[in-house]
């Protein structure tokens, strides 16, 4: 019985010690977390004039809470993701010790220096972008050891040397962007089904060229053999001629054949990339882009279960499921799926959809196309959209509501200015801004609008939109550009105020068709109070309330051209530039105030009332709500 006993307690002090282990296995013998001190010295290295790393603290033991920080379930941290922030200074080899990293986003930045060779390490990293930036020096060799490596951008730096041959050895690469740098010598053979190398002037396109150095990878039919040993002497010379013309003729021919051959594949990858007639792959993949088939996604959502629908808007049913490891998704279910453009288009705008990535855009995780229907396939926003919240307890508090506008701005300013090509959403309002597990403002439906017009064209005529949010040029023209989105921005930060929607609060102020004349003249009377939230009570700030509603007065002008860009307007969130702003803006109404009197602001802006025709016209473009 003793000896049981002794074996029980021998059992429990191993389980505790392993146990004890697993917790404490990040510590550094002084306590100290090493993702925690890897994250320190990173930030350490860059510059950030944005306050964007602000709440990352060398004294915390968990670094799963920060900004820009993606962890697993086991608080490990997997994805570095800090892109289009105007990062300057250097990426830390620290970066090296963050050996859990899967996803390296710190695109759009000014980002100098080498590239640590220290990413080498990351044995677990799957997709590693820092694409437009200011890198130097070479490729590290060291990037071949990432055998999990699916999708690298180090497009549009100002890296040189030649490509490692090393990068070669990476079987799970499906994109490759090294274009629009310094390179030169040969260029490898990679296994990746898109491999991009234009704008490298001092690339060898054969490898044959006379001031080209190294080994030619690129499939060819023959070698080139240089180190062939001349013969000398006069009595050769007439055959060293003979055979030097020979060579040239057959070079020269060899060149062109390859010349052909490369442009008839590289035309044949750009047709078959994504082809839905090759049955051989059952699922195919665009760096972290997924294509699912329709049984998983029917067994994920219970057969599109109406007690899984989170959502219904004029672009389909939005259903949750999980997926077969456990994790959470939202699919989206367009409507009309089987005349949704051709295959070929609708796969366009989903490669152009996914490739926009930002930490307040909603990330396109997969999609499904099958004749008849088309589903795209989302990370599960567990707080659910900003719409939701507004009504739900505990009650949005100030800070957490100005936070939301600020990071959707930052979303939409990536869109409109540092997306190529740029997205217009159409339809920004607080249903489509969504919140993360910290509250954290993620704009979603964006690229939607044009993936639902079927012509070819590039100016967008079909309105889509909710009534109260659309600006008065889009619904009289039906033409769309930046400034109807900072349209629906100032009404989605009048949604934030108020805690109302746009059709809410016009009907609160018992102003038909005159809602935005209502709160500039409350502005003028300095009346805000009438506008906040009541659940807010008096906890809010009223300098910040005031230069917010300022803001949005500037977003919802009724001509487009004295509407603020998305980078200005993210700018005088942050505090700067809103006085000048202001002041010139008020300036120009009183110096026009008598050219419009003819036209009433009710009537210049009734397009936004609330009658009975625009709530059903409403329903066709949005769906219910």
């Amino acid at each position: 019985m003793e000896s049981r006993s002794e074996l029980n307690a021998t059992f429990l002090f191993v389980t505790f010690l392993a146990l004890w282990n697993t917790a404490t296995g990040l510590l550094s013998p002084k306590g100290v977390n090493f993702e925690v001190q890897a994250l320190m010295a990173i930030k350490a290295a860059l510059k950030d004039p944005h306050g964007v790393l602000d709440n990352w603290d060398g004294t915390s033991v968990d670094p799963c809470s920060w900004a820009m920080v993606t962890c697993s379930a086991e608080s490990l941290v997997i994805g570095l993701g800090s892109p289009s922030q105007n990062l300057s200074g250097n990426l830390s080899p620290s970066i090296g010790n963050l050996t859990n990293l899967q996803i390296i986003l710190m695109q759009n930045n000014n980002i100098t220096g080498p590239i640590p060779k220290e990413i080498g390490r990351l044995s677990k990293l799957q997709t590693l972008d820092l694409s437009d930036n200011f890198f130097i020096g070479d490729i590290p060799p060291s990037l071949g050891h990432l055998n999990s490596l699916k999708y690298m951008r180090l497009n549009n730096n100002s890296l040189s040397g030649e490509i490692p041959v090393s990068l070669t050895n990476l079987s799970q690469l499906t994109l490759v962007d090294l274009s629009y740098n310094n390179l030169s010598g040969p260029v490898p053979r990679f296994p990746s089904k898109k491999f991009d190398i234009i704008g490298n002037p001092l690339i060898c396109p054969t490898g044959s060229e006379p001031d080209c150095y190294g080994t030619q990878l690129l499939p060819m039919s023959m070698t080139l053999n240089s180190s062939e040993s001349l013969p000398s002497g006069k009595q050769k010379s007439h055959k060293i001629a003979l055979v030097f013309g020979s060579s040239l003729g057959c070079v020269s021919l060899l060149v062109l054949g390859i010349g052909l051959f490369l442009w008839s594949r590289h035309r044949h990858s750009q047709q078959a990339f994504f082809d839905v007639k090759d049955r051989h792959h059952e699922e195919v993949s665009l760096g972290n882009l997924r294509r699912f088939q329709f049984k998983d996604l029917q067994i994920a959502t219970n057969n599109f279960s109406s007690k899984n629908i989170l959502g219904k808007g004029g672009f389909g049913k939005v259903y949750k499921g999980h997926l077969p490891d456990g994790t959470p998704v939202a699919v989206k279910r367009l409507n009309d799926g089987n005349a949704i453009g051709g295959e070929k288009q609708f796969q366009t705008e989903v490669e152009m959809i996914s490739l926009a990535v930002h930490r307040n855009l909603l990330r396109l995780y997969g999609f499904c196309m099958t004749p008849n229907e088309k589903l795209l396939v989302y990370p599960y926003m567990s707080n659910g959209s900003v719409a939701f919240r507004l009504r739900a307890k505990p009650v949005l508090d100030w800070g957490t509501r100005k936070r939301i506008a600020l990071g959707a701005a930052r979303g939409l300013l990536y869109l409109h200015e540092q997306c190529d090509p740029k997205i217009i959403h159409r339809d920004v309002k607080a249903a489509n801004i969504l919140l993360d597990d910290y509250c954290e403002a993620v704009v979603g439906d964006f690229g939607l609008a044009k993936l639902l017009d079927h012509q070819d064209t590039h100016v967008t005529t079909a309105v889509r939109g909710t009534v109260g949010h659309i600006a008065p040029e889009y619904l009289s023209t039906g033409q769309s550009s930046e400034k109807t989105d900072v349209f629906g921005f100032g009404i989605l930060l009048l949604e934030l105020i108020t805690g109302m929607r746009a059709i809410e609060f016009g009907k609160a102020a018992n102003q038909k068709g005159a809602m935005l004349d209502w709160v500039k003249k409350i502005h003028q009377e300095k009346k805000l109070d009438i506008l906040v939230d009541k659940d807010l009570k008096s906890n809010y700030d009223r300098i910040e309330l005031e230069e917010m509603v300022q803001v949005a007065l500037l977003c919802t002008q009724y001509l487009p051209g004295h509407r603020p860009k998305m980078s200005e307007i993210v700018r005088m969130l942050e505090g700067d530039g809103l006085a000048e702003r202001w002041e010139a803006s008020q300036k120009f109404d009183g110096s026009n105030k008598y050219k419009t009197k003819e036209l009433s602001s009710s009537e210049r802006f009734s397009d936004l009332t609330d009658d009975s025709l625009l709530l059903v016209q409403a329903m066709e473009l949005s769906g219910p709500r």
